[in-house]
Order: structure tokens, then sequence, then C-alpha cells
């Protein structure tokens, strides 16, 4: 990595997202631990509704940034990510997000904003897996990193109230998922790996590269960042009593006869609807589609913690 031209210090970027209100000092936080660490001044670059971390990533790079730090939630980590995979540059986390899924499930302490900005600039690195999301209306390719989905798990994603976020953190995704329980399933077409293995009326897909959600849920137990495999959860509730069924079948993993929760594991995975419904990446609700292929880029992003 070449350093700045103007300093023989390595210089780290931050990308802030400043929706996300914290109570620390993140300019003193920063300067700070650069003194401590032998670095230079950082890049600060902000993020904006229209550009949620994209453009200041591939601008922080051109500045001939040696790591990228994502201080934000995981919509932040995930737009830096899109522009960090498959190259050299390490992402470092600032978890300032309420979720923060990505930060919970390297096992990071989300509180020690000290440890998290220490562990970016001197920490060891780690490569995991990046999964790539292509649909075709839009045509459009995002990355992910924890679990992506389409229907009821998207759909809590668009009607989760913002305020009530704001007051009770991850608790407003519940409210969400209790308000939208009745709904009809669409008929889904899944292939795992090019092979059809479900074709059927279904309430929602989730795909995970981590384990761990919302609230410390872990909804694929065998799920681990770094294993080259996506792991695929169908949610298929029926009758009255349908959801019970499904969180029966998420405790006992997937291994028992009943159909309303089946596990896949797979290096890509297809999926097509029959008609449009609610589509998130990361927590964040991305409009709806009926297509989307996910396949695994394994290793792509060195993460500094």
């Amino acid at each position: 990595m070449t350093a700045n031209s103007s300093t023989s210090l390595k210089r780290p970027a931050i990308i802030i997202n400043p929706a996300k209100p914290v109570e620390i000092d993140v300019k003193a936080l920063a300067a700070k631990h650069c003194s401590e660490n032998g670095w230079g001044e950082p890049i600060w670059l902000e993020t904006t509704k229209e550009d949620p971390g994209v453009g200041q990533t591939k601008e922080a790079l051109k500045q001939g940034a040696d790591v990228v730090i994502a201080a934000g939630g995981d919509g932040t980590v995930r737009c830096v990510a899109e522009v960090l995979a498959g190259g050299d540059v390490p992402m470092g986390l600032l978890p300032f997000g309420t979720g923060n899924l990505l930060a919970r499930n390297l096992g990071m302490d989300v509180t020690d904003f000290d440890s998290a900005m220490a562990g970016a600039l001197a920490g060891t690195e780690r490569k995991i897996d990046v999964v790539r999301a292509r649909r075709n209306s839009p045509d459009k390719e995002q990355v992910f990193l924890v679990m992506a989905g389409v229907g009821y798990d998207a759909t809590i994603m668009a009607d989760t109230n913002e305020d009530l976020k704001d007051k009770v953190g991850w608790l407003a995704y519940v409210d969400a998922g209790i308000r939208n329980l009745p709904g009809k399933p669409v008929k889904a077409t899944i292939a795992i790996d090019g092979k059809d293995v479900v074709h059927r009326g279904v309430r929602s897909v989730m795909v995970g590269n981590c384990g761990k959600v919302q609230g410390g849920l872990e909804i694929f137990p065998d799920a681990k960042m770094d294993d080259g495999l996506l792991d695929v959860a169908v949610l298929a509730p029926r009758g009255k009593l349908g959801w019970f069924s499904v969180i029966a079948g998420m405790i006992g993993k997937g291994r028992g006869k009943d159909t309303s929760v089946e596990y896949y594991q797979g290096k890509s995975v297809e999926i097509t609807l029959e008609h449009n419904d609610d589509y998130q990446l990361d927590g964040d609700h991305e409009g709806d589609g009926k297509h989307v292929l996910m396949t695994l880029d394994p290793g792509a992003l060195t993460i500094r913690m």
C-alpha cells in the first residue's frame, strides 16, 4: 500500500453516517487512537441519503486510505464492503447502528467504541465471505454480509416504525413482525447450486452468511461467515397455528418432518417468485422484486478488528 504523498504515516478513512446519533466525540476518539498507534490524520467522509457509502469509499481509496472504517449501521457497512470486496484494503467497524449485525456476529462488543477504534487500526485481520445479489428488475448487483430475504422478513424491515426504532432499538422489529403475521404466501421456485429444491407457496426465503439477527436470535445455527457456504431458510406456515410450527422448526433446526421450515446450504441461490414481494439486504428494505440470484464470493473481504 502506498503511503499518502504528504506524509509517511498510514491514513485511515472514516465513512460516517451523520444520521446515526452517538454520545461520543468520534473525531477525538479517532485522533487519540491514530496518535497512539502511529497513524496519520483520518480522511473524513460523510454518507448522504442519496449515496449511503459507495461513493465515499471509492473516494477514500482514491485518497490512498490504508483502512476504511465504516462508522454507522449495517447499511453503511454493506456499502463500504461493496467497494472493498475483492481488494486488499481492510475494513474496520465503528458500530453506531440499531442492529450492528455484522459486528455482533464477529463477536464485537458494540458498546465499546474505544476497542473498536483500536482494533480497526491495530487489530488482527480475518477474511470473510461476501454474497453478491443480482436482481434483474431493476438490473442491479449489490452485496450483503449478514442476511438477505424476500417476503415476510423484508416486509418487517419495510414496515418498522423509525421513531419506535430510535426509542426501543431492535424491539421495533418485533412490533412490525406481529403486525405483519397475517398474509398470503407467494409461489416460489428456489434453486440451490442450479438444482430446484422448492416449488410451492412460501411466506419468506432468507439467505444467510452469518447466523444471528436482531435480538440475538439465531436463524442459521450452522452458518459461518468464512465457510464458503450460503445458508437458506424457507418459511411456509400453514393454517392458524402455522407460525408455531415455524418457531418449533427453527428451534429444532429444521430436523423434523414438518415443512413449515426447511434449511438448505449451497454456493448459489436463485429465487423466482410468481409476483413481486418485499426484498431486504442486511436489514435494509431495498424495494421489491420477483427474481434474485445470490452467489458467494469466498474470503473476498478483509476485516480488521
